[in-house]
């Protein structure tokens, strides 16, 4: 069967993709002079918190909601799933190189979303898995399985997905509420009055501290995004 090698050279965001979107550039290299007449792959992505250091800050904010106290990150560093997605690879002979496309979320309720966010700076280790089917052949056409044990480790600069999310989400945070949480909210708006949807999250959180000052910029007049409760990862 053709041994096939797979590296992960870089990645940036997509800035005319609808959604946020990853791009990793993938080198395959196969061996032996047989040309490759296409390549069906898959690709699992995964975080391996464990593959770096965390600072202070990082300990003891989102990261607790994710692994516990520190004093439990032995057991509890487990890998994240990131992404799953496919791909299909033109013909090539020898070596190649192509992209990944990866459609990200900022879903605060996905611990993926969660564990970049809560990053400070460096990297997000990562680990692709690869799997898939070859067709290959010098004279003829032969199916290979690509086998499971492929796989690549990339780097991932917390600062592209910082400038992926930022392309989106401008100066914003981004949550999921139920339907009936979200009709309850709005309810609440028309009741006060209030302009925006922020603006009620705003009055609703000042009622539950009699002591905050009150607040009176608008999103309009420069006013930072609501911060909301971070949920245990499921």
């Amino acid at each position: 069967m053709t041994a096939f090698t797979f590296t992960c050279t870089g990645a940036r965001a997509d800035r005319y993709a609808a959604g946020p979107t990853l791009v990793f550039r993938l080198r395959i290299t196969a061996d032996g002079p047989a040309p490759v007449h296409a390549l069906a792959l898959r690709c699992q992505i995964r975080i391996e918190p464990s593959r770096r250091a965390y600072g202070e800050g990082e300990a003891t904010g989102g990261l607790t909601d994710l692994f516990g106290e520190r004093s439990r990150w032995g057991t509890t560093l487990n890998p994240l799933q990131f992404a799953q997605v496919s791909l299909m690879v033109p013909g090539f002979t020898g070596e190649t190189e192509t992209d990944l496309v990866v459609p990200c979320t900022y879903d605060m309720d996905i611990a993926a979303t969660r564990y970049a966010d809560a990053l400070e700076g460096g990297e997000v280790p990562l680990l692709m898995l690869f799997s898939g089917t070859a067709f290959t052949g010098a004279a003829g056409f032969r199916v290979e399985p690509v086998p499971w044990d492929r796989e690549a480790t990339f780097a991932l600069p917390v600062a592209t997905w910082r400038e992926m999310i930022e392309q989106h989400f401008p100066g914003c945070g981004w949550i999921r509420l139920s339907s009936d949480t979200m009709a309850a909210l709005l309810a609440h708006r028309s009741r006060r009055a209030l302009p925006s949807v922020e603006a009620a999250v705003r009055d609703l959180l000042e009622g539950s501290d009699p002591g905050a000052p009150p607040t009176t910029a608008s999103p309009a007049e420069g006013a930072a995004p609501a911060r909301y409760e971070r949920t245990p990862a499921r």
